[in-house]
């Protein structure tokens, strides 16, 4: 049985909206996996230490039918970012493409790398505003729903670019 998977979508080097793009049409030829839909495009403000002189983010959120499992699924994300040339050096530096599962289902999931849902998503306007736009009664569990969520981030610079 298909779970519905949301993953985060963001890049800040290169071409990122391009990059963004053609993130989503990777994500559409995952095995075992159907792209049902996704967000708008959005340009965030880079948030964390160490972020000063980085170029905005292109963000957007992706839902997922997927009957791989959580870590499967994680390693496919994680070969998407390595085919357009991520590297993991230093945490919140800039990103030729960074793929989160963010939800997997109503599970709850802590194990080795992988801990669902994504543990800052309700921190992060660049991830709730893109799922507010396709689901905002989405609940994150042990949080509450995006909708009640959004309202706590007025702060962080984000915008949605037009279609």
């Amino acid at each position: 049985m298909a779970v519905l998977a949301w993953v985060g979508i963001g890049a800040n080097l290169g071409h990122p909206v391009a990059t963004v793009h053609e993130a989503l049409s990777e994500l559409a030829r995952l095995p075992e996996s159907r792209l049902s839909q996704h967000s708008s495009l959005y340009r965030s403000t880079p948030l964390g230490l160490g972020v000063e002189g980085q170029p905005d983010y292109i963000n957007a959120v992706a839902a997922l039918e997927t009957t791989l499992a959580p870590l499967d699924l994680l390693a496919a994300l994680f070969a998407i970012e390595q085919h357009f040339g991520r590297q993991r050096s230093v945490r919140n530096a800039a990103r030729t493409l960074d793929l989160d599962l963010l939800l997997y289902g109503e599970e709850e999931i802590n194990v080795p790398g992988l801990h669902v849902p994504h543990p800052r998503m309700h921190e992060r306007a660049f991830v709730l505003h893109p799922l507010a736009e396709l689901a905002p009664q989405t609940i994150i569990p042990g949080r509450g729903s995006v909708a009640q969520l959004i309202s706590a981030l007025t702060m962080q610079g984000i915008e949605r670019l037009p279609d």
